[in-house]
């Protein structure tokens, strides 16, 4: 079952989550916007990196699938004080207000899923490239 390139939101959705993020080639396809809740998607090639963000009014839940990769949370962006390598079946909770990274520093794609909770992204947001997202008049990151 392809699941991916459609967001269902804000339809009842049953899936295998692992399966449709290890498939998952984008650096961000957004599978379901609801509300007060968001999934994406993301594969971040080896060498890069989400960017370092701020999402001042929601909290943000990240796992990791597969691969390895660094996540830095911190106060600003140039104190990112958690310094940790993730893998799979890493979760990661960044709460509102806190500045973050994920940098893939290893030679595989690192594959996670993101949850907003509320969304950060436009109702079915797909960037093939974190150049994509960057040059997305949209994103405010």
């Amino acid at each position: 079952m392809s699941v991916l390139r459609h967001d269902h939101g804000p339809n009842p959705f049953v899936f295998d989550i692992e399966e449709a993020t290890i498939a998952n080639e984008a650096f961000r396809d957004t599978l379901w916007t609801g509300e007060y809740l968001q999934l994406t998607v993301m594969s971040i090639p080896a060498g890069g990196e989400i960017g370092a963000e701020v999402h001042d009014d929601h909290d943000q839940f990240l796992r990791v699938e597969s691969g390895k990769g660094r996540l830095m949370i911190g106060t600003d962006e140039n104190n990112l004080e958690v310094n940790e390598i993730v893998e799979d079946d890493f979760a990661m909770f960044i709460p509102a207000g806190k500045w973050h990274n994920v940098v893939n520093e290893f030679d595989e794609p690192l594959k996670v899923y993101s949850i907003y909770a509320a969304p950060d992204h436009v109702k079915g947001t797909f960037h093939q490239t974190k150049e994509d997202a960057d040059n997305d008049p949209n994103e405010q990151h």
